[in-house]
Formats: C-alpha cells, sequence, structure tokens
C-alpha cells in the first residue's frame, strides 16, 4: 500500500452508479412479484452496504477506512426495463471512497442479477461508474 501517513484528513465523498437492463418479462416481473429469493432491493443494498464495509478484503493494497456513511439507492427506468443502482459513501480519512463506493454498487448489481436469473440470464450489468468524488488534494470531480 502506498504511504498516506502525510496526508490530512479531510472529508472524502463518492457517487458510483450502474444500470441494470432486464427484458421487458423480467422487468414486470421485478415491478409486481419480486423474487422467491426474498426483496431484492432490501437484499442488494444490504449486499452494496457490506461490500463498501469490505472492500480492502476485496481489492488488494486498498486502505482501510472507518466509513461513516453508505446509501444505496435504487431508480427505474420502466421506458429502458433498466434499474439504477447508485451508492454515496462518506467518511473523513487520508485517501478517498472511490473503491467503496464503486463496489457497493458492483455488489447490488450482481445481488439483483443473481436474484433475477431465475427469469433468464438475458439480463445486462452496464455503465458501473464513479460520477463524483470530492476531498483531498485532487478536489471535485462531477461526471
Amino acid at each position: 500500500m502506498i504511504d498516506i501517513s502525510d496526508k490530512p484528513i479531510t472529508k472524502r465523498v463518492a457517487q458510483a452508479e450502474g444500470k441494470i437492463v432486464f427484458s421487458a418479462l423480467a422487468s414486470k416481473i421485478l415491478l409486481k412479484q419480486g423474487s422467491p429469493k426474498g426483496n431484492v432491493l432490501e437484499t442488494a443494498k444490504i449486499a452494496g452496504i457490506m461490500a463498501a464495509k469490505n472492500t480492502p478484503s476485496l481489492v488488494p493494497l486498498c486502505h482501510p477506512l472507518f466509513l461513516e456513511k453508505i446509501s444505496i439507492s435504487f431508480h427505474m427506468i420502466k421506458s429502458k426495463n433498466t434499474l439504477k443502482v447508485l451508492a454515496e459513501i462518506t467518511c473523513s480519512g487520508k485517501t478517498g471512497v472511490e473503491m467503496e463506493a464503486l463496489a457497493a454498487v458492483s455488489a447490488a448489481c450482481l445481488t439483483v442479477y443473481d436474484m433475477m436469473k431465475f427469469t433468464g440470464q438475458d439480463i445486462t450489468i452496464t455503465d458501473i461508474r464513479l460520477v463524483h468524488k470530492s476531498g483531498g488534494k485532487s478536489g471535485i470531480y462531477q461526471r
């Protein structure tokens, strides 16, 4: 890991997003009945939170951080049979939380896929990306 001991502690925020594209039938099933495995979005939210908290275990050389806020939200775009997943992570620390936000979105998307694959495998996870970061020397990034 790189040495961050001389870096100042600042408020760090990162937002990441991803999309899950379903067939028209799978989208309808998600909205009307969900999954036989249980509540899809609540389970995906828990998966996202767990992934953010465990990012140093998933990504080699990633610093462990004391996360102060983890928010996972979902927005269904019915006209495109697409579920948008957004993660926002906040901490006061010496290094950014981008990887935690990206891990959270990825795990949430994978969980939705797992819980909805009974409708068929024509589900696509796409566009996982950082959309905002602030704090630290590099300043604000906004996509």
